[in-house]
């Protein structure tokens, strides 16, 4: 079987929620959650329910660009 992984650059975790049109492990997904909930409130959650895909990569993208880089 070929389990997705997480997408994020040098995450080798399993894929568990999608997060846009990409899959994130458990533990990103939850940061994610995290850090949209803290840039709007509840509203970004009712707001995020109703977008696009392509909406939600935007809105994904900008939290990657939060992300620090480990290495």
């Amino acid at each position: 079987m070929n389990d997705p992984l997480c997408m994020i650059d040098g995450c080798t975790h399993r894929a568990y929620a999608p997060s846009g049109t990409g899959q994130l492990c458990k533990e990103h997904f939850s940061e994610y959650v995290r850090w949209r909930r803290k840039k709007g409130g509840m509203g970004m959650f009712r707001k995020y329910n109703s977008m696009t895909m392509e909406e939600r990569n935007t809105i994904f993208q900008q939290w990657e660009k939060t992300l620090s880089v480990v290495g």
